[in-house]
């Protein structure tokens, strides 16, 4: 039987973190599904939830003037959308559009503060875990950048 906890402790993002944690997860968690053309983020809209994807596929885009929407990344099964709702003032950065059918765990950004706020060590966990994901996506945009000026330098 798929339960939101066991979906969740198998999740790459989630693993090896204690049972105990999870659990509290699992308070602040649904299981959501999307369609092709849906949009899971709107760039500057409130960033209230953030998603383990499960299957399917995301892409990120930004609105460049002149360009339109500018793709900047593509996540799948099991990646992490969303770490805006963190911190302040917890607005989305770029658009995440559904290309194929996805299906993840969402979670309630207010829910998890608030539980973070009186679990220091869960909010730690957490923070580590989102750290090394924003170091990844970092990563991604210098590789971006670098083919894209390679012919200039």
């Amino acid at each position: 039987m798929e339960t939101l906890e066991r979906l969740m402790r198998e999740h790459p993002f989630l693993q090896g973190m204690d049972q105990r944690f999870i659990q509290v997860l699992v308070g602040c968690a649904s299981n959501v599904r999307f369609e092709p053309g849906d949009y899971v983020a709107h760039e500057g809209e409130e960033a209230t939830k953030w998603y383990l994807v499960r299957s399917g596929q995301v892409v990120l885009e930004t609105h460049v003037p002149g360009m339109g929407a500018v793709q900047v990344g593509t996540l799948g099964e099991n990646d992490v959308i969303g770490w805006s709702w963190i911190m302040a003032p917890y607005l989305w950065h770029f658009d995440a559009r559904v290309v194929q059918p996805t299906r993840a765990v969402a979670l309630e950004g207010i829910c998890l503060r608030q539980k973070c706020d009186a679990d220091r060590e869960l909010g730690y966990e957490l923070m580590k875990r989102f750290l090394y994901v924003v170091q990844q996506r970092l990563t991604w945009a210098r590789l971006q950048l670098v083919d894209m000026y390679k012919g200039q330098i």
